[in-house]
């Protein structure tokens, strides 16, 4: 198997088979706490399959992420009480992060769910009595890009160490990075598969019109059939024709059930053909969905990249790259909310380039998460890159917002382009 066929096996396994959200990975792998002690102190007296609240918080979105489908965990997050309507696929994300630590809230049926889902994965590692074992049957599952059913099985095995978890996390997290890379194979794959599905439907047409056809033909020829024995009947055979007339209806018995044959066979190629035209039509549509996802994806990035030439043009306008600046954002105090530690002191140069003053808050990793409604009542404008930063910042910065009656602005990334472009947008005179 080349490199590129088995990246877009792992990453087509990630998406599990097609179904399901690709996982977001907040913090960028920091995962201090693996098991929650209490299980740590239980495992050792009566060794037994981890529970999902046992797990570390930060390993819930992992789980979620890659472990379930959007359908069966917006029908979990229903069962357990919350408003899942209009909720969008990174809400229903973040509430399924959310409830995965409260067993009372939601976190059991989530874990049965799972245990459902992945009963087969689950049978196969608990055959594995120690760690390297069990380390052994997640390389053969990366090996054939099963990812979803052997990660659950490995991080909650009674034989897992905090070590192997950590090792399969660090996994997981960089593989959901190669999704992005499987967009132009996804779209050329469903080019295919249009082609596929139109070369089938004319062949559904075709045989369609051969079985009608051949219907006609058949019950034209049983009336004929039918007609003649009839009139033979009726004008009454001399006793010496008794042998052709028994001829005469073997020949017919022969030929009814010869049609009769024929039919089975044209009426089975049709309900082969609707099958396979069938499953064709919904790949299709999952394959549709992927592409129409990517190209959102695509024409963000293209408005990042635009809004950042736009700005550099400015700036080499004029020499002095100090008098460039459009300083249309003076006395506008922005909230940034997550990213990355390292990358502060570039966010707020390009916010003082502009004229803006940055507020920040980690979202929680070592700040306190009740600075944050300080913070929202002192901005003008929120924002928070969507690959970094906890759901729980995420959901408490939405409710504040909103009750503050202040926009946020959901990045695209914590890339510096995306904060570049964001602030662009925002000193537009527009």
């Amino acid at each position: 198997m080349t490199v590129v066929s088995r990246l877009d096996l792992l990453t087509l396994r990630l998406k599990g088979g097609g179904r399901g959200p690709v996982p977001v990975m907040p913090n960028f792998g920091v995962v201090p706490t693996l098991v929650k002690p209490s299980r740590q102190e239980a495992a050792l007296s009566a060794p037994c399959r981890t529970k999902i609240w046992e797990l570390s918080n930060h390993l819930h979105c992992s789980i979620v992420g890659t472990c379930l489908s959007t359908a069966e965990l917006k029908q979990i997050v229903d069962k357990a009480g919350f408003t899942v309507a209009d909720a969008s696929d990174h809400d229903l994300h973040g509430r399924g992060v959310q409830i995965a630590s409260q067993p009372e809230g939601g976190a059991k049926l989530l874990h049965k769910a799972l245990d459902k889902r992945h009963r087969v994965a689950i049978a196969q590692f608990d055959k594995a009595k120690t760690v390297d074992e069990v380390r052994m049957l997640w390389r053969d599952a990366v090996g054939r890009g099963d990812i979803p059913g052997a990660y659950w099985s490995t991080l909650t095995h009674a034989a897992a160490t905090s070590e192997l978890i950590r090792e399969v996390f660090g996994e997981v997290h960089m593989l959901s990075h190669l999704v992005g890379a499987a967009n132009r194979a996804d779209i050329r794959r469903l080019s295919e598969l249009e082609a596929q599905n139109a070369e089938l439907q004319d062949t559904l047409r075709r045989q369609q019109a051969q079985l009608r056809e051949g219907f006609t033909a058949r019950d034209a020829q049983i009336q004929e059939l039918s007609t003649l024995l009839s009139r033979r009947l009726a004008e009454g055979a001399p006793h010496d024709d008794a042998e052709a007339v028994a001829s005469e209806k073997a020949a017919l018995t022969r030929l009814v059930r010869d049609l009769d044959r024929r039919l089975t066979q044209e009426q089975s190629r049709r309900t082969g053909a609707e099958k396979r035209a069938s499953d064709l039509a919904e790949e299709l549509r999952l394959e549709r969905e992927a592409r129409a996802a990517a190209e959102r994806r695509e024409a963000a990035m293209h408005e990042d990249i635009e809004a950042v030439e736009a700005s550099l043009a400015s700036a080499a306008a004029t020499e002095d790259a100090a008098q460039a600046a459009p300083a249309s954002l003076d006395g506008l105090t922005v909230l940034y909310v997550g990213g990355r530690p390292t990358q502060l002191v570039q966010l707020k140069a390009l916010s003082e380039r502009h004229g803006a003053a940055i507020l920040h808050h980690d979202g929680g990793i070592e700040d306190r998460s009740g600075l944050l409604a300080g913070l929202v009542s002192r901005a003008d404008v929120v924002m928070f890159p969507v690959d970094c930063v906890s759901h729980e910042a995420v959901l408490v910065v939405k409710r504040l917002c909103r009750n503050a009656t202040k926009p946020y602005v959901a990045l695209r990334s914590a890339s510096l382009s995306a904060f570049s472009a964001a602030i662009h947008r925002l000193s537009a005179p527009t």
